[in-house]
């Protein structure tokens, strides 16, 4: 379910190839309207845009994520909770449920499309008027860069922490009563973290610092010009049918 959420799908398609801070832009304007515009309209609008983006991206259906049935269990409790309110106000959770996992799916198109070495650069390069505020900007990018690049290593270590406890025998001389399994992970996780911290500080060090994070030289084109120009036009449908109803 998690492998898939910050990481890049490897295929060749013209949204691959846009800019990252093309694609930054994008999902900052896409989510912008959706959070302003909430209506069954946009919404719909919306999830046939990225339907259409992925399919040029080429990403196939298994990238989704899959949530766990507690999630879903969850959802559905919260919609009996508003059942005695009227059908409304189980059509607006609903709509504010979708529209949450909306904006969710669009930020992970950056990462499904995107290598993560070329965000910090993009970042860097989109914060640089910021420089003449004495903002800093290239420390904010390195951190994150090093968190997009560090949390799916979290994650499948946590995965493998979980694995490796369940394998645990489960008696009265390898484990005792009083274990806590929430503990002993978080334990087992904040070790595993301090020593990749430290892999990874020694592998940076060795490429020549943090500096190097934001020194990759990429540039927009013409394509990222046109895909915005198309992000815009889709803002703005979104905007007249909203102002229509």
């Amino acid at each position: 379910m998690t492998t898939m959420l910050l990481r890049e799908v490897q295929v060749a398609s013209p949204v691959h190839r846009l800019w990252a801070g093309t694609k930054i832009i994008a999902v900052l304007l896409i989510n912008l309207t959706v959070i302003q515009m909430p209506s069954w309209p946009v919404l719909g609008l919306v999830v046939g845009f990225l339907i259409v983006v992925g399919a040029i991206a080429r990403l196939p259906l298994g990238t989704l994520p899959r949530l766990p049935w507690l999630f879903w269990a969850v959802m559905f409790s919260g919609a009996l909770i508003n059942v005695p309110a009227g059908i409304a106000a189980v059509l607006h959770y609903v709509l504010t449920i979708l529209f949450g996992l909306t904006v969710l799916i669009t930020s992970f198109m950056i990462a499904w499309t995107t290598p993560m070495g070329e965000i910090a650069p993009a970042l860097a390069k989109l914060g640089a008027p910021l420089r003449k505020l004495r903002v800093p900007v290239d420390e904010f990018a390195v951190v994150v860069a090093l968190t997009l690049r560090g949390l799916p290593l979290l994650i499948e270590e946590m995965r493998i922490l979980r694995a490796a406890r369940k394998l645990r025998p489960n008696n009265g001389v390898m484990q005792r009563a009083t274990d806590n399994p929430l503990l002993d992970i978080l334990t087992a996780a904040m070790a595993v973290s301090t020593r990749r911290a430290g892999e990874l500080g020694e592998a940076i060090t060795a490429r020549g610092g943090t500096g190097q994070l934001t020194a990759y030289q990429n540039r927009p084109g013409r394509r990222d010009a046109i895909a915005l120009i198309i992000v815009v036009a889709v803002c703005l449908a979104a905007a007249a049918i909203t102002y229509i109803h």
